[in-house]
């Protein structure tokens, strides 16, 4: 089914025909971007999160063009119910072709405020539950002789530290590092792991969640300040480019992690002359 974003345009409508994604957070925001974005190219999709409303919701959207859809819920922190998510999922496809970890989260706070089990709780959550879901969907990949793996980062696991969140920078900085080494481990067996740093991408999770509680109204057009391209990123966007690492066109790039921020990790130019408008 043909997409009306121009960034997911490109691809040709039958890419995945035939191929099954799995997405982690696939109920909402990004994740669910990129589920449509895989079930519009003819994947088979199985999203998978915490929240059973959500997921359902967009389970209905994504069934709704006309795609195979199955949701179901997981905590991936718990091992048991990630074996169980697999095994409902090959019960319902047969293979895992391509996995997108999208799940994760994180509250803002100072690093004098987080406390042993907060930080706990987002390290947990970034880099043990993503742990949890690649090393029990590698093997099956591997198995096939084909697959990608994808994980959704952010830049300040690569760029710059981020006060406000020490505990998730810090455990994606994580992911990005066992992205690397799974793409050591099964380059032979033509699974490739990537993963995608996005800055700000336009969601309401990333106001709801990351600017509300800052209780800064200008918050957002201070944001942009930080930002040399003028906007957050809309979410078809790490769409698009997670689907390229899925794609035969990227079958040689693997152990890679794709920034896509708008500059922001570039840091402020210097003001002696603003930029063209």
């Amino acid at each position: 089914m043909k997409s009306d974003s121009e960034a997911l345009a490109v691809f040709a409508p039958d890419l995945f025909a035939g191929k099954t994604a799995l997405v982690t957070g696939g109920g909402r925001g990004i994740g669910k971007r990129i589920a449509l974005a895989f079930a519009r190219l003819g994947s088979q999709v199985v999203i998978a999160g915490r929240n059973a409303e959500t997921l359902t919701a967009a389970g209905e959207e994504i069934a709704g063009i006309g795609a195979r859809c199955v949701a179901l819920t997981v905590n991936i922190r718990e091992v048991e119910q990630v074996e169980d998510l697999l095994s409902k999922a090959l019960r319902k496809f047969g293979v895992i072709d391509f996995l997108v970890n999208n799940a994760g989260g994180q509250f803002p706070a100072r690093p004098t405020e987080i406390t042993d089990g907060g930080w706990r709780a987002v390290v947990d959550l970034n880099l043990n539950g993503t742990w949890n879901m690649c090393s029990r969907v590698g093997p099956l990949m591997a198995a096939t002789g084909f697959g990608s793996i994808v994980n959704i980062v952010h830049i300040y696991a690569l760029e710059r530290g981020a006060p406000p969140f020490a505990h998730s920078g810090a455990a994606r900085a994580g992911v990005v590092n066992l992205t690397k080494t799974l793409a050591c481990h099964y380059a032979r067996k033509k699974v490739r792991v990537n993963a995608v740093a996005p800055g700000f991408v336009d969601t309401s999770g990333l106001r709801e969640h990351e600017f509300k509680p800052l209780q800064r109204k200008d918050f957002e057009s201070t944001a942009l300040r930080d930002v040399p391209a003028g906007r957050f990123a809309d979410p078809d966007e790490v769409a698009a480019i997670t689907l390229f690492l899925c794609s035969p066109a990227a079958a040689y790039i693997t152990g890679t992690t794709i920034v896509a921020d708008g500059a922001l990790s570039l840091g402020n130019w210097t003001p002696w002359m603003e930029p063209e408008p």
